[in-house]
């Protein structure tokens, strides 16, 4: 079975790239970044609870911290380690992130694949099967009332990317149709600064799906 690293924050885009890889009969390791807040390349708020998401999907997870330097060769120096025949990433439209991916991919002599790359129609479409909730905001338009929300409510939000390109915004899935167990969030602690706020979960558990 081709044994893949699938780059994991927990948020919608890299959920759906591990669908993608599980879809196309591949063995994916998630491997979780955990980064100093405000990283360009990697996902923070709620982080931890990816270990949830690993055990609801039955998937081997990877995690470390990475400092704001070196963060990309610590990453690299870990991807090295697992024996992997390729790299798996939820880019969207970040030229930013996905050049970096694919350097590192070149380094180590493995593809690196990005399944959504200018997908948004087809990205769109699948999650309306997922159950997400909006855990980050940082753009005009968006205020602290999404924080803890569902993803769904985005839609009633205009002059924003549809699915919060560009740092407009991070999620958090709890519930998709591969997921064995679904994560009940039971508490959440939300912060606003006036500009950004950050929506964290403080409590979670596995249930089984109805």
């Amino acid at each position: 079975m081709h044994k893949v690293a699938c780059l994991f924050s927990g948020g919608k885009d890299s959920v759906f790239g591990a669908f993608w890889a599980l879809y196309n009969g591949w063995d994916p390791i998630l491997v979780t970044v955990f980064p100093e807040p405000y990283s360009m390349m990697f996902h923070h708020p709620n982080a931890a609870w990816t270990k949830l998401q690993a055990e609801a999907m039955g998937l081997e997870q990877v995690t470390f911290k990475a400092g704001k330097e070196g963060e990309l060769e610590k990453l690299q120096d870990v991807l090295a380690s697992l024996g992997i025949k390729g790299i798996i990433t939820g880019a969207i439209a970040s030229e930013y992130q996905k050049q970096r991916i694919d350097k590192i991919g070149h380094e180590l002599g493995i593809p690196t694949y990005s399944p959504l790359w200018h997908k948004e129609p087809v990205l769109a479409e699948e999650l309306k099967h997922f159950e997400i909730y909006i855990t980050a905001v940082s753009a005009e338009g968006l205020g602290p009332e999404l924080l803890g929300k569902s993803f769904q409510d985005l839609g009633k939000v205009r002059n924003i990317h549809p699915l919060l390109e560009g740092g407009e915004g991070e999620t958090f899935v709890a519930d998709a149709p591969f997921f064995k167990k679904r994560i009940q969030i039971t508490e959440w602690e939300k912060e606003w600064d006036g500009v950004r706020g950050v929506a964290h979960i403080k409590d979670a558990k596995l249930v089984n799906k109805k």
